[in-house]
């Protein structure tokens, strides 16, 4: 094995380094040049957004990112020697590389050091699947005190990702991507598909790539985190606009058998009056796995379909349906594709063609993941799931699987051929290449509903896809519900803004009396667990019940007037009331690069005792949400015993799953509240100081909230879906105690002219110091608004006025 530049030389003569600094060129967008036999190359994408390309001397190659789809930037910049060093300055940026070692630096205008690169980095020659390439590694140096988020959705329980090694790859819970940023104001995209392994330690921050042709990576200076997301999304794409029903809550179960048993879910829901926008379908509605994902309704328990989606949009819902990236040998894709060598012969789910478990490998499935890097294999997966599905007037796509399932994983399984070369070196890409096709196809064929894609891998850049990335079939316990907190906030700090976990967790048959008999839903140590993660689901951009064993519909837990049912409730009714700042919300995120489900960091980067808080985040810019993370009133432990004698709980007695527990006694947690504001209690309107520890007071109902002061919370009608009331008369809770500003928008919220400018931005802000609310002339128009409309303007103290709004601005004077 041969190494290049393992250590690269600390120095040269000065005379040398005199002669090669007259010897870079200079480009259109940054500079060439070559270093002890290393090319190395930067190109400005913005004046703070630098790409960094180094390869051997002399060595061609052609790179096309599937992550980045800008181009460099004609950026104004100056090239100057100094100290030895090639110094490039733009007007937010200054980037050197050293003439003697090939070291790149990076310092803000002022002079502020951001990162260095460390000296060590090497290309180690490779064979690819027969192709000439390198495994490539590039060390940085961090300070020791700044801390780094990123690198995709991890269930390690860490906010802050130092101190570890990880092996970046994709997995059905794990959804990486090699990005990582800064609390000192950058981010750093190392640009490369192939399984890397990410080091952090005392000598080193590092990425090492399995294959790489060169080494790329992008630096970017936001200045503060809202700044690094908006360069990520500058770079890799914009996250468009979802329709407003799908921040609804959803109800999903594996699975539903028979299309009466969706119906009826949705008429439950109705009869009860408790709101439903959206219904999942999960898999084997198209018959056996030998018929796997054949995009076609072959089991007789769906023997009319177009019936299912004519009364599920009788009812006002509206409903996704499960897809896969592999399908079954008895398909028509499969046989389409197998004919243009299309499909993969690697080990995927359902490994057995019999359903019964574990898998009978003597009736193998013969099921294969089809090629998602071609675009003609692209085109032929739309085509079945255009012709068979979405002409019947499925609203959403739930695509599973998408990372994709890889089992009994062989070495050589690395090396096969994808249409962009061997599986290793694009593994990381592949779900960014599936969900895109459906993306790009669905688009293509009408603008009159947006697209809406749940999936289970995310890369960077998917956010331009419509997509809603989920953390996998996780399990339910307390363990793994803590995890997707900082699982979800690292992955939205990577510039990927939709993100949700399965509610209750999907692996909960260990709370049944015997595994799929479904009394979970009424064991306390379950419904606690399940409480407070709807709860936390609440809080998060979308909000789906999901799982396995165990039934999840709200009746499941009881009727109503007991603890269980009513939190349930209690939480859906929140989500529907909020609907006007979560939409608001989404704009603000489609249209100014902010976040959903925001990491204290971001908003508190002044406060480092926010830094590590990992059970705490903003959803949107106002509200703080702590979720309670811990069982209160049951144990955690769940021992399973013989049915008859119940459940033995973490060593306590044995005692049966109807146990009596008082849900509504009072119970206490902790909360940070972040320092330099005010804040009010949601639920009670208390005032506190921020930069404090309090106690707060809880029953199973409540999830401790806090409103920043300043805040402007539009609260919309009692709906039973999404659209069923219009806005003509909102709640504006305001919070006093510091200048606010709030932007209400609204459009025709499912089909995409909000891209031609069909929509409406109302401004809305408070002044502290005359303690007057304006309310701003309208901006824009669409067909259909309301022009006319009525705001009740509610203090935190209770304080109440109402204002005829006709889209001329009107001031509110307390």
């Amino acid at each position: 094995m041969k190494i290049h530049h393992l250590f690269w030389g600390i120095c040269l003569c000065f005379s040398t380094n005199i002669l090669f600094a007259q010897n870079y060129q200079k480009t259109s967008s940054g500079i060439k040049t070559t270093v002890n036999a290393v090319d190395i190359e930067v190109q400005f994408f913005a004046p703070a957004v630098a790409r960094v390309i180094k390869s051997p001397e002399g060595v061609t190659y052609e790179k096309q990112s599937l992550s980045v789809i800008a181009k460099p930037e004609k950026v104004s910049f100056k090239a100057d020697i100094q100290d030895n060093k090639i110094v490039l300055n733009t007007s937010e940026l200054s980037v050197s590389v050293d003439t003697g070692t090939g070291i790149v630096s990076y310092f803000s205008k002022d002079g502020k050091s951001l990162l260095a690169e460390k000296s060590g980095m090497q290309f180690i020659d490779f064979d690819d699947a027969g192709t000439k390439t390198y495994q490539v590694y590039q060390p940085f140096i961090l300070d020791k005190e700044e801390a780094i988020y990123g690198l995709g959705q991890l269930q390690n329980g860490k906010m802050i990702q130092r101190n570890m090694t990880k092996n970046l790859i994709q997995g059905n819970v794990e959804d990486v991507s090699p990005f990582f940023q800064s609390t000192k104001g950058y981010g750093v995209f190392w640009d490369n598909y192939s399984p890397t392994l990410f080091t952090d330690s005392e000598v080193e921050t590092s990425f090492r790539s399995e294959v790489g042709d060169c080494v790329d990576y992008y630096f970017m200076y936001g200045k503060d985190a809202d700044g690094v997301i908006a360069q990520v999304r500058s770079l890799t794409g914009q996250a468009p606009m979802f329709p407003l029903w799908t921040y609804g809550y959803w109800q999903s179960k594996e699975r539903y058998k028979s299309q009466e048993e969706v119906v009826d879910v949705v008429r439950k829901y109705r009869e009860l009056g408790i709101p439903l926008d959206g219904i999942i379908q999960d898999w084997q509605y198209w018959g056996h796995n030998y018929l796997w994902n054949a995009m076609d309704f072959q089991n007789p328990t769906f023997n009319n379909p177009q019936k299912m989606m004519e009364d599920v949009h009788g009812m006002n819902a509206h409903m996704a349906i499960s897809i896969w990236s592999s399908f079954g040998p008895m398909t028509k894709p499969y046989r389409e594709l197998d004919k243009k060598g299309m499909l993969f012969n690697f080990t995927t789910w359902p490994q057995s063609g019999l359903e019964s478990w574990p898998p009978n490998m003597e009736y193998p499935s013969g099921v294969r993941v089809y090629d998602a890097y071609n675009p003609e294999a692209r085109d032929i997966y739309w085509k079945y799931l255009n012709d068979g599905i979405f002409k019947l007037g499925m609203d959403a796509w739930w695509m599973d699987s998408t990372e994709p399932d890889h089992l009994d994983w062989k070495p050589e399984d690395m090396d096969t051929k994808t249409y962009l070369g061997s599986f290793r070196k694009v593994r990381n890409a592949y779900p960014l290449m599936t969900v895109g096709g459906v993306y790009d196809h669905q688009r293509a064929v009408t603008s009159d509903k947006r697209v809406f894609i749940l999936t289970r891998s995310g890369f960077l850049g998917q956010q331009r896809y419509g997509a809603n990335v989920w953390s996998g079939d996780v399990a339910s316990t307390w363990e793994s519900f803590r995890n997707q907190i900082p699982a979800g906030l690292n992955f939205s700090l990577c510039g990927m803004p939709h993100w949700n976990s399965d509610i209750g967790g999907f692996f909960a048959g260990h709370y049944n009396k015997s595994w799929n008999d479904d009394s979970a839903s009424k064991n306390p140590l379950y419904q606690e667990l399940y409480v407070r993660w709807l709860q936390f689901g609440t809080f998060n951009p979308m909000m789906r019940s999901h799982g396995t064993d165990v039934y999840r519909e709200i009746y499941k837990f009881g009727k109503k007037g007991e603890p269980v049912y009513d939190a349930i409730e209690k939480m859906i009714g929140l989500r529907y009331s909020l609907l006007p700042y979560i939409y608001s919300t989404s704009w603000e995120v489609s249209n100014r690069q902010s976040s959903f489900m925001r990491a204290l960091m971001m908003d508190f980067v002044d406060d480092r005792k926010v830094w590590d808080i990992n059970d705490e985040y903003m959803f949107g810019k106002s509200i703080l949400v702590a979720p309670i993370t811990h069982a209160q009133y049951t144990p955690e432990a769940v021992v399973k015993v013989s049915e008859e004698e119940g459940w033995n709980r973490d060593g306590a007695k044995k005692t049966k799953t109807d146990v009596a527990v008082d849900f509504m006694e009072t119970k206490s947690t902790n909360i940070y509240l972040p320092a330099g504001t005010l804040w009010y209690d949601f639920w009670t309107n208390e005032k506190h100081e921020g930069g404090k520890e309090i106690t707060k007071e809880t029953t199973l109902d409540v999830i401790p909230l806090y409103v920043k002061a300043g805040s402007i919370i539009p609260v919309g009608p009692q709906v039973q879906y999404a659209t069923e009331k219009p806005w003509d008369h909102l709640e504006l809770k305001v919070y006093a105690g510091a200048n606010g500003y709030f932007i209400l928008y609204e459009d025709e919220f499912d089909n995409y002219n909000y891209e031609k400018g069909a929509y409406t931005e109302i401004p809305i802000s408070w002044n502290n110091a005359s303690r007057k609310l304006t309310i701003g002339a309208r901006k824009g128009a669409y067909e259909g608004m309301l022009k006319n409309r009525k705001f009740t303007v509610t203090l935190q103290d209770g304080t109440q006025k109402s204002v005829d709004y006709n889209g001329k601005a009107v001031s509110v004077k307390f």
